[in-house]
């Protein structure tokens, strides 16, 4: 299994409700630890996408931002971007790269807070955050917007308290959203997040979309005819699920799970 699908299937079993012992955490750590790529790995992926940082650092270019990965280079994937936790398939190795790295360095923040390395991952990735558009600057060009919400999920994870930087990747979200079209999946890596954003924050944002959330899960249902329907739907589901028992009145359904019906074959959420 590469990292790439460890940190996929991790992040689905934690978004269903499912439990890891401090065994299971401390393997999948060690597996991420020892996954870190070497810098060759990371210059060779620079110069092949022209990053900011590298053609600053051979003088043809005034712009350090650093705007791709210092850990964590995706693996090759017979030329196409890996997908990402909320079903997207990137165009940009802007978004594929970044999410990634970001999620797997977050899933190491929740498994191992107190380990050294893991603790200097998580803040030099913040100072990079901050050299970048899309985490930090207001970018809502292309994949960019898509990667803004990734890093608001990192930050959910690693700096709740810091209601500015939160702040700020929010209103993005909320200014821009409608701008053009986008990729589904963008709505619903937003609504990851307000699962797992502090209350203040979250819960005003959800409020908004509460009718929407409540009619997904009471009159519509999802095909489950491939593999990737029996993947990705239920996590889809659960994700709304998170976000409704923030409060009190759905609190019951906080550990209900989406099943699929026998009569239809699709899969349907029990409110009741």
């Amino acid at each position: 299994m590469t990292s790439h699908e460890l940190m996929i299937k991790t992040n689905h079993h934690l978004i269903k409700g499912g439990l890891l012992t401090k065994a299971q955490k401390t393997n999948i750590a060690a597996q991420f630890l020892a996954a870190v790529s070497d810098e060759k790995t990371r210059q060779n992926f620079l110069r092949g996408v022209k990053a900011p940082e590298y053609l600053f650092s051979e003088g043809q270019s005034n712009d350090s931002r650093k705007m791709y990965p210092l850990f964590y280079i995706p693996p090759y994937n017979d030329g196409k971007k890996l997908q990402t936790v909320v079903p997207m398939s990137p165009k940009t190795h802007i978004l594929s790269a970044n999410a990634h790295e970001l999620e797997i360095i977050r899933l190491l923040h929740l498994f191992s807070p107190d380990d050294p390395a893991v603790a200097d991952m998580v803040e030099k990735t913040l100072v990079r955050l901050k050299t970048t558009c899309f985490g930090y600057n207001d970018c809502h060009i292309g994949e960019c917007f898509h990667t803004s919400l990734v890093v608001l999920r990192f930050l959910a994870a690693t700096r709740p308290d810091n209601a500015e930087w939160l702040g700020r990747l929010c209103r993005l979200y909320q200014n821009h959203s409608g701008d053009t079209r986008r990729h589904s999946g963008v709505a619903w890596y937003y609504w990851l997040c307000l699962a797992e954003l502090p209350a203040d924050t979250a819960k005003p944002e959800i409020l908004k979309y509460k009718s929407c959330m409540l009619q997904w899960l009471t009159s519509k249902s999802a095909v489950m005819n491939s593999e990737q329907d029996k993947i990705n739907h239920p996590v889809l589901f659960c994700i709304i699920r998170n976000c409704l028992c923030r409060f009190e009145e759905y609190e019951h359904i906080k550990t209900r799970q989406p099943y699929t019906s026998e009569k239809d074959g699709r899969l349907h959420f029990d409110m009741i």
